[in-house]
């Protein structure tokens, strides 16, 4: 009986320390920032030195695409944070004053509302790009209509999911 009991907690420590498998997929997450930053960089400095030469359109693309890397930047860092907090173990970090005041209160629902509402957003900027991007010429009207076709759907499917997840974690809330 003791000897089941010795294996029972063996298995049961292993288990628990597996979590620390996923310590090197958020640090992974960490390198994937840096290479967004220095995609970031590279569009500013790519635009830039063309400022006074851009249309208001130009302009507005090249916002958009700076606010799509920043949506995915903010999205990468709730799932790190929220992630390894949730999963591997807590950040010892209580005493920062620059603590992000929702580290250790969002719990996975939250999580998953966060990273839905991000994906809608960056769907809809996506969507928006792709529409501005379209010229007057027949054969990339034709193309275009075919392609926004295919983004408007992806897009509602997002958010139809966003919302069927929200509609979920409320009924689930009011069922307590």
């Amino acid at each position: 009986m003791a000897e089941s009991n010795s294996v029972e907690r063996s298995i049961e420590r292993l288990l628990f320390a597996s979590r620390w498998l996923l310590a090197p997929i958020y640090l992974g997450l960490v390198l994937a920032l840096g290479m967004l930053l220095v995609v970031f960089i590279k569009e500013l400095v790519h635009y830039l030195p063309h400022t006074l030469e851009m249309t208001e359109k130009d302009l507005i693309l090249f916002i958009l695409s700076l606010i799509d890397l920043a949506l995915i930047g903010n999205l990468m860092v709730i799932v790190i944070f929220s992630g390894y907090e949730s999963f591997v173990s807590k950040l010892d970090i209580a005493n920062e004053a620059d603590r992000p005041s929702w580290m250790g209160s969002v719990d996975f629902s939250g999580i998953k509302i966060k990273l839905i509402a991000s994906v809608v957003a960056i769907s809809a900027i996506q969507l928006l790009k792709h529409f501005m991007k379209i010229h007057s010429n027949e054969a990339d009207l034709v193309r275009a209509a075919h392609d926004l076709k295919w983004l408007v759907t992806l897009h509602l499917t997002f958010v139809f999911s966003g919302v069927m997840m929200a509609l979920m974690d409320w009924l689930k809330s009011r069922s307590k």
